[in-house]
């Protein structure tokens, strides 16, 4: 008996996704939950067990592949024994999208259908005939997605659109290489995660006006109070104390003054968030992620630093689901664990702000008429204009810098 793998419910509106690894291979015995093979989508990696024991005996889908919500992965053949049954080789001037699609359609001979012969017992939409008939396509053209492999009307607008958004998408092209500097280069396929930060942070310098202000905050009170309190914060709630959870609660506290900061634009309307979930960008080795901690504004210093390490670790693992990178109202990106000392960062989109933090350096500073060497830190707040006012923008960076100068503030909401 043979159970087919699919591909499963990848999150909200995340449709698609890319065949990244296979971890085993045609013949290869099976065990129930078994990780056949992992999935790249725009935003998480998803990994795809087995859903019974047996031998893996067809790789439908290879690597490289764009696969979509329910495709067909692979056939796992229950029991010990490989699968025998060899299908027949398709006709050779059949199109590979109708073979596709006979195979999958309950056929239990695996046998393509013969050329124009509609797929199982269904036919195309007769809108995606008409549409196909007048734009001169062949069913081959087109790739269905309905059952059994209906082609929709959906599918022959997306084939018609297809080569006008590959041409759109066409980067400029390479000024002229020497064979010398070619044979040194290496040309390696941007993955799914890298494609969608650069389309989506291309998208934020697009669509939003944005626009970055600056201040600097003396570090000291918070260093001091983390230097005096972190042993016996680290030995009663079992997590060290960061300066993320100063941030954080600075951040929430100006948020409140500045609601502005903490909404986005939707359509013609303005949504105020009431509520903080706070996304904090992580690096990792396949790219920049922003797991969001949920509700903020609602947590203390232990429960924010507990949140933050758990996303850690999970970004560092590639563990992050949808859910833990979905629906965050503001930002934090902290480029001073890499060495930066000032920046602008780009906006996390649909979100109207996020804080930049910077590198700690001993400066020279004027204190009281006296000049005093100061750890200091530049922060930087980038905005959407089109909702966030300069005042707004100063005021709210002007209040985090307080609340961190002065951490006694947060406790007393000053």
């Amino acid at each position: 008996m043979s159970t087919e793998v699919r591909v499963p419910t990848l999150g909200e509106s995340v449709t698609e996704a890319t065949v990244a690894t296979w971890f085993k291979k045609p013949g290869d015995a099976v065990a129930v939950d078994e990780m056949l093979c992992e999935l790249e989508t725009d935003k998480v990696t998803v990994e795809v067990p087995s859903p019974v024991a047996g031998t893996l005996s067809e790789i439908v889908a290879a690597e490289g592949d764009t696969v979509g919500v329910d495709a067909l992965l692979a056939q796992v053949s229950e029991g010990d024994a490989p699968a025998k049954s060899e299908p027949e080789a398709p006709a050779e001037d059949g199109p590979k999208e109708q073979q596709a699609a006979t195979n999958v359609s309950g056929d239990p001979k695996g046998e393509p259908a013969e050329k124009g012969e509609a797929k199982g017992d269904t036919e195309d939409a007769p809108s995606a005939k008409k549409l196909m008939a007048e734009n001169n396509l062949k069913e081959g053209d087109v790739k269905g997605t309905g059952k059994d492999g209906r082609v929709m009307k959906e599918d022959v607008l997306k084939a018609l659109n297809a080569p006008k958004a590959a041409e759109t998408s066409k980067p400029a092209a390479r000024g002229p290489v020497s064979s010398d500097d070619a044979d040194r280069e290496e040309r390696v396929k941007m993955t799914r995660l890298r494609q969608t930060i650069a389309r989506r942070l291309k998208e934020a310098q697009n669509t939003a006006a944005m626009l970055t202000t600056y201040n600097e905050v003396d570090m000291t009170a918070v260093m001091e109070l983390r230097n005096e309190y972190k042993a016996l914060f680290e030995k009663k709630h079992g997590v060290k104390l960061g300066f993320m959870s100063f941030f954080t609660k600075a951040c929430v506290h100006a948020l409140k003054e500045v609601p502005d900061v903490n909404a986005e634009i939707d359509g013609d309307h303005v949504v105020y968030k009431n509520y903080v979930h706070m996304g904090i960008a992580v690096g990792t080795p396949t790219g920049l992620v922003v797991p969001v901690i949920r509700n903020a504004d609602s947590m203390g210093f232990a429960e924010i630093e507990k949140s933050i390490a758990e996303m850690g670790v999970k970004a560092r693992d590639g563990k992050l689901s949808m859910a833990d990178m979905q629906g965050g109202s503001f930002t934090i990106s902290n480029g001073g664990v890499y060495g930066s000392l000032m920046s602008s960062p780009i906006l996390n989109p649909p979100q109207s702000g996020i804080l930049g933090m910077h590198k700690i350096q001993d400066r020279p500073m004027a204190i009281n008429g006296k000049v005093e060497i100061r750890p200091m830190m530049y922060l930087a707040l980038s905005y959407d204009h089109r909702i966030v006012d300069g005042k707004g923008a100063v005021t709210f960076l002007v209040r985090v810098k307080e609340a961190l100068e002065d951490p006694r503030r947060l406790l007393m909401d000053l």
